[in-house]
C-alpha cells in the first residue's frame, strides 16, 4: 500500500482548504455588503418588475437587518404587498397579522387594513361571478366577512384615509354577493321542492341584509314557496310587500323567474 509521504501532506491540506474556501465564496449571500439602502431600491425594483419572489426575499433580508427601524416596518408591509401579488394569501396574512401586533401606532395601518381587506376580497372574486350561472348548494363564505370586517375597521379608525373611499365601495359589494348567496341557495332549495329550506334562506337574506338588489328575490321566493306548502296568508302578505316595494318586478309573473336585466355587480362595477 502506497503511504502518503510527510512531504505530501501539507500540499493536500492545502488543496482541501482552497476547495472549501471556494465552496464557501459559491454560498456567500451577493447582498451582505449592501447598505440597507440599497437592499430596500432593489426590492423595490423587483416589485416594479413584477419580479415578487425576488422582492420577498429582498424583504425578508432587510425585515431582519434593519430589525426595530422605520425601515423594517415598511420592508414588512411591502412584504405583504409582493406576497398577495404572488398569490401568496396566507403568507400575505400572516405578515399582515404580525405587522398590525408588532405596530398597532404606525402611520401605515390604514393602508395595512385595507390591504388585508383587500386580499380577501379578491380571493372571493370567483365565488361571487360564479353565483351568476351556477346551481350551488353552499359555499365558504368565510373569506368575504373577514374582508368587509377589515373595510369596516380601516372605515371607522381612519375615516380619512384616501383608501377609505374603495374601502366602502367593497363593502357595498361584499354585502350584495352575500345577500346574493342566500338568495341563490334559497332559489335552489325551492327549484328542488324544499321549500322550508328555501323559506329560512330567503327570510335570512331579508333579515340580514336589508336595502340589496337580491332583496325583490328573496320576497319572490317566499311567495312560491309559501304557495306550494299551501300557506296561502304568508303567501299573500309577501306578495303585498313584494308589489309595494317592486311594483315592475318581473317576479310577479313568475317568482322563479330568470332576471333579464343585468345582474347587480355589473351595474356597480
Amino acid at each position: 500500500m502506497r503511504r502518503i509521504g510527510l512531504s505530501t501532506v501539507p500540499v493536500t491540506l492545502c488543496l482541501l482548504a482552497a476547495l472549501l474556501a471556494g465552496c464557501a465564496n459559491t454560498q456567500q449571500d451577493p447582498t451582505q455588503a449592501w447598505s440597507n439602502e440599497r437592499l430596500y431600491q432593489e426590492a423595490r425594483d423587483e416589485v416594479s418588475a413584477g419580479a415578487w419572489d425576488k422582492a420577498i426575499g429582498f424583504l425578508d433580508k432587510l425585515e431582519g437587518r434593519a430589525a426595530g427601524t422605520v425601515l423594517a416596518q415598511q420592508a414588512q408591509i411591502d412584504k405583504a404587498y409582493a406576497q398577495y401579488r404572488n398569490n401568496d394569501k396566507i403568507p400575505a396574512l400572516g405578515t399582515l397579522d404580525r405587522f398590525m401586533r408588532l405596530h398597532p401606532t404606525s402611520p401605515a395601518m390604514d393602508y395595512a387594513l385595507y390591504l388585508r381587506g383587500l386580499i380577501n376580497f379578491n380571493d372571493n372574486l370567483g365565488l361571487f361571478s360564479a353565483l351568476i350561472n351556477q346551481d350551488l348548494s353552499e359555499r365558504d363564505q368565510k373569506a368575504a366577512k373577514e374582508s368587509y370586517e377589515s373595510f369596516l375597521d380601516l372605515t371607522r379608525r381612519f375615516p380619512d384615509s384616501k383608501y377609505t373611499p374603495d374601502a366602502r365601495q367593497r363593502m357595498t359589494y361584499i354585502v350584495n354577493s352575500l345577500a346574493a348567496y342566500e338568495v341563490h341557495v334559497a332559489r335552489y332549495y325551492a327549484r328542488r321542492g324544499a321549500h322550508v329550506a328555501a323559506i329560512n334562506r330567503a327570510q335570512q337574506a331579508l333579515a340580514e341584509y336589508q336595502g340589496v338588489p337580491a332583496a325583490e328575490e328573496a320576497l319572490a321566493i317566499l311567495v312560491y314557496s309559501y304557495d306550494a306548502l299551501g300557506m296561502a296568508q304568508l303567501r299573500d302578505d309577501a306578495r303585498r310587500v313584494l308589489e309595494r316595494n317592486y311594483p315592475n318586478s318581473s317576479f310577479l309573473k313568475n317568482p322563479l323567474a330568470a332576471r333579464q336585466s343585468k345582474p347587480w355587480w355589473q351595474l356597480l362595477w
